[in-house]
């Protein structure tokens, strides 16, 4: 029999589940890469966001400067465009279920699965000084986050698809074990978004942790910064705008300007064509100044409110610890606990 799709407004709508970290400001790779999606998202499908703090302890974080962190992550996230009614956009640490579930997963998840994950393996070169536990069993708490959700989609770049790969895995073998108890996640690979690199290495990603501050943007970096970054962007000695290889710089500009204009690479070319660099690197600068300049508003509104930001948070982790506890209760029956005397 053909599948037909019901076309009608009652049609459930997918559910998307992402994630992010809150330490330190967003950088304009995170925005292009994956946040400006974020908002696209909320029209088509049903959207659980959140600001991934446990996961942020596998590398030491000085307390005051971490909630800090949090609470203006949390403004940047409400000023990009995440709408708290349209969307559930919560606090990781405040629904205690993710803990519960990752220690339940983390008993179906295999030593030889973890020990192969790419990313713990960079981060423990990385921080070979505090190699915790919490760092190589980072998988299964990400399965957890998902799973409680019973999602759908998961946005995922490429440094995500091995962890998405091993959700999916885990997902898969608890409900062979116990009946179809988890909904399996796809990967979503966003329409828009790029991957975007450093400015003055740009065979790196644009990173916040990179010591060459003059590599990367901050969203809230100031006007004159945006531009003075640019016009030091490492480039080559060609002098002519077109996507090729061995262009890795004027690539990663075109990519950027791309993104924010919604212009094709060869419409940039065109519009490029027989001017130089230097016209070049300031158009991407103001394109990011213009950009980004609404967006910082925003945030400065919103981070004076933290009575506002607050009644945010709050009423966000209720609605998700809802449809949390509901997935970790099924879980814990299945694998055997007893249940609370009420």
């Amino acid at each position: 029999m053909e599948n037909t799709v019901n076309t009608t407004p009652e049609t459930k709508k997918k559910r998307v589940l992402s994630m992010i970290q809150p330490t330190g400001m967003f950088t304009l790779g995170n925005y292009l890469g994956a946040l400006k999606n974020f908002v696209a998202l909320q029209n088509d499908y049903e959207c659980v966001y959140a600001l991934a703090d446990l996961h942020a302890i596998t590398v030491r974080q000085n307390p005051a400067e971490f909630r800090k962190n949090t609470l203006s992550a949390y403004a940047m996230m409400l000023a990009l465009g995440i709408d708290p009614e349209k969307s559930i956009f919560f606090i990781q640490s405040q629904v205690p279920e993710h803990a519960q579930l990752a220690w339940v997963l983390s008993c179906y998840t295999q030593f030889g699965e973890l020990s192969r994950m790419t990313q713990f393996k960079d981060k423990s070169a990385k921080h070979a000084d505090n190699v915790n536990a919490g760092l190589f069993t980072y998988p299964s708490l990400m399965a957890a986050d998902i799973l409680l959700y019973n999602a759908d989609y998961v946005p995922v770049g490429a440094d995500q698809k091995q962890h998405l790969e091993l959700c999916r895995n885990i997902a898969e073998r608890f409900n062979g074990l116990y009946s179809p108890t988890f909904v399996v996640p796809d990967g979503l690979i966003p329409k828009t978004g790029a991957r975007i690199m450093s400015l003055q290495d740009p065979t790196k990603k644009m990173s916040k942790s990179d010591e060459n501050t003059a590599g990367f943007i901050t969203m809230l970096d100031t006007p004159a910064e945006i531009m003075k970054k640019f016009k030091r962007a490492v480039t080559d000695s060609e002098a002519r705008v077109y996507y090729g290889e061995n262009k890795a710089g004027i690539n990663n500009l075109m990519g950027i300007y791309s993104c924010i204009t919604g212009k094709s690479y060869d419409e940039i070319e065109k519009e490029f064509e027989g001017r130089g660099y230097g016209d070049f690197k300031t158009a991407v600068g103001e394109a990011v100044v213009k950009e980004l300049e609404p967006i910082q508003a925003r945030y400065n509104e919103l981070i004076k409110d933290k009575a506002y930001l607050e009644k945010c948070y709050s009423e966000a982790a209720p609605r998700a610890e809802a449809i949390a506890r509901r997935t970790l209760q099924k879980v814990m029956k299945k694998v055997g606990y007893l249940p609370v005397a009420h």
